[in-house]
């Protein structure tokens, strides 16, 4: 067959325009479903539809080991008395010669805890119990009440803002910065630990514990019981 004889057939009369209307059905289908999937999202953040919670719901999977016990201590103190504190710290810090808006932090947060008061019935030695013959009267000479380490309560502690510096929020979103929330908690801390020594926490633990071995002795037939609290000099 020589080059004359090969023959052209003429493209169907509209096969264009068909393709055409095919894409546009084919965009039309895809947009039609990017916008129930987005309706269906947007309804199950903002709980419009019932059930698509449970479709769009995250899940949360505890793959932490066991706890391992480290240690055990005996306790020979007796806690007395607890006093429930609660401090607004407001901690500022800013970069010499660069404006707040590009480097600075200014956190406020509400720091809520408990301090425990405790007298150590463990120091009391012989010398420290007198009794007469008749084992009636008895006389306790016990160390002063002291005052616990703060516990902060993370169910009542939060965060009420954070202010940051352009520069700290970039610097934040590279990395994280547990060490901030760590300096608050322990700044709080300190505040909640110093307001428990101007309180009269630890006379309220002293006399706590005189009404608690009185009432023991007392059920033991002593009839006069005195407590004293001295420091302890050893």
């Amino acid at each position: 067959m020589t080059p004359s004889d090969v023959t052209t057939e003429p493209a169907p009369h509209g096969g264009g325009k068909r393709d055409a209307r095919a894409s546009r059905r084919w965009l039309k289908t895809l947009g039609i479903g990017t916008a129930v999937l987005a309706l269906l999202f947007a309804g199950s953040r903002l709980s419009l539809l019932p059930g698509i919670d449970d479709f769009f719901g995250e899940e949360t999977h505890d793959r932490s080991g066991p706890a391992v016990l480290k240690s055990i201590q005996d306790m020979s103190a007796y806690e007395a008395a607890s006093g429930n504190f609660q401090v607004v710290v407001d901690v500022e810090k800013d970069a010499k010669f660069v404006p707040d808006a590009l480097r600075g932090t200014r956190t406020l947060f509400v720091g809520a805890g408990t301090v425990d008061a405790s007298v150590d019935l463990g120091r009391l030695t012989e010398d420290g119990v007198v009794v007469n013959e008749d084992r009636t009267e008895a006389e306790l000479r016990l160390p002063r009440a002291v005052l616990g380490k703060p516990a902060l309560d993370p169910d009542r502690s939060y965060a009420v803002s954070k202010q940051r510096g352009l520069l700290d929020r970039l610097g934040d979103f590279f990395s994280d910065n547990p060490g901030s929330e760590q300096a608050v908690n322990k700044l709080a801390a300190q505040h909640i630990a110093e307001a428990a020594k101007e309180s009269e926490l630890t006379a309220r633990a002293e006399k706590n514990t005189a009404e608690m071995l009185k009432g023991l002795l007392g059920s033991l037939g002593f009839e006069r019981v005195s407590v004293r609290f001295a420091d302890d000099r050893r």
